[in-house]
C-alpha cells in the first residue's frame, strides 16, 4: 500500500488514532499496537507531556507521532491560543484544528474554523482541519493553506458512519491535499466504505475505545482500512439495474449442438 503523505508528516498506515476515552492505559496501549498505525490524536487539556506514565510517554514510547488537537474551542482566537501551546508542550508544528459551533451536536462553525486555519498557516503550522462535509467549506480551507481536510462523516462519537457517501466523495474528488474522514465511524465497513469514497485515510476514535472489544475493533478497523483503500485503487464495477452475466456466451459448446 502506498504511503500517506500529508504535509511532512509519511506513514504507512493510513489509519489515525484517538487516544481519548480509554478504561485504562493498558487498554489504550493494547489497541495502538494493535492498530498498527503511526499518528495519534491527543488533547492538550488531557495530557501532560512531563509526566512519567501519561499519554504523551506512552505515545512516545510506542513511537508515535502525536497530533495535538484543539478540542473543545469554541472561537478562533480560543483555537489558536491552544495550537501555540500545544506547540510549545509537544514541539511540533502539526495541529488538528477544531472549532466547535454548537455544544450539543459538537458540528464544526465555518467561519471560525476558516479565520483560525488562517491564522494558524501563517503561525507555520501545519494544519489538519476537522470541517463539515460541505465541498465549498473543504475548498475553502484548502486554499488557506490547510494540509489535511478532515470532513465528518457524522456526529462526533455518534457511530452513525457516512450518512452522505455522495458529499464525502466529492470532496475526496475535488480537494487536491489528503482528504481523512474524521467522525463518526462506528465499525470496520465505515472506514472501509470512506476510504473506498477516495479519502486519504481516517481517524477512529469512540469506535475503537466504545467497543466491547477495543483491541479487536482497531484491527478490525486496521484491516478495514487497508481493504478500503485497495478496493478504490482496484476500482469497482459500475451498479447496474438489470442482472449482467459474469461469464459470456462465447465458446460455450451446448449452443452450437446440432
Amino acid at each position: 500500500m502506498e504511503k500517506l503523505q500529508v504535509g511532512s508528516f509519511e506513514s504507512a498506515s493510513r489509519l489515525v488514532v484517538g487516544t481519548g476515552g480509554f478504561r485504562t492505559m493498558a487498554l489504550l496501549d493494547e489497541s495502538l499496537r494493535a492498530s498498527e498505525s503511526s499518528l495519534a490524536t491527543v488533547a492538550l487539556r488531557r495530557v501532560e507531556p512531563g509526566l512519567k506514565g501519561s499519554v504523551y510517554d506512552l505515545l512516545s514510547t510506542l513511537g508515535f507521532t502525536l497530533l495535538p488537537n484543539t478540542a473543545g474551542c469554541y472561537t478562533a482566537d480560543e483555537a489558536v491560543k491552544t495550537a501555540e501551546l500545544a506547540r510549545e508542550a509537544f514541539e511540533t508544528n502539526l495541529i488538528k484544528l477544531e472549532v466547535i459551533g454548537d455544544d450539543v451536536t459538537l458540528l464544526p462553525d465555518p467561519s471560525e474554523t476558516l479565520v483560525a486555519a488562517h491564522a494558524l498557516v501563517k503561525r507555520g503550522f501545519e494544519v489538519w482541519v476537522y470541517t463539515s462535509d460541505d465541498l465549498i467549506n473543504a475548498l475553502r480551507l484548502e486554499q488557506a493553506g490547510c494540509v489535511a481536510v478532515m470532513p465528518l462523516g457524522s456526529p462526533i462519537g455518534s457511530g452513525l458512519g457516512v450518512r452522505n457517501p455522495h458529499a464525502i466523495a466529492s470532496i475526496a474528488e475535488r480537494v487536491e491535499v489528503p482528504v481523512l474522514l474524521d467522525a463518526g465511524i462506528g465499525t470496520a465497513s465505515d472506514a472501509a466504505l470512506a476510504m473506498e469514497l477516495g479519502c486519504a485515510g481516517v481517524l477512529a476514535a469512540s469506535a475503537i475505545n466504545r467497543a466491547l472489544n477495543p483491541v479487536l475493533m482497531a484491527q478490525a478497523i486496521r484491516d478495514a482500512v487497508r481493504a478500503g483503500y485497495a478496493a478504490a485503487q482496484a476500482g469497482r464495477i459500475p451498479p447496474r439495474l438489470q442482472a449482467e452475466a459474469s461469464s459470456t456466451s462465447l465458446g460455450r459448446p451446448d449452443l452450437f449442438a446440432n
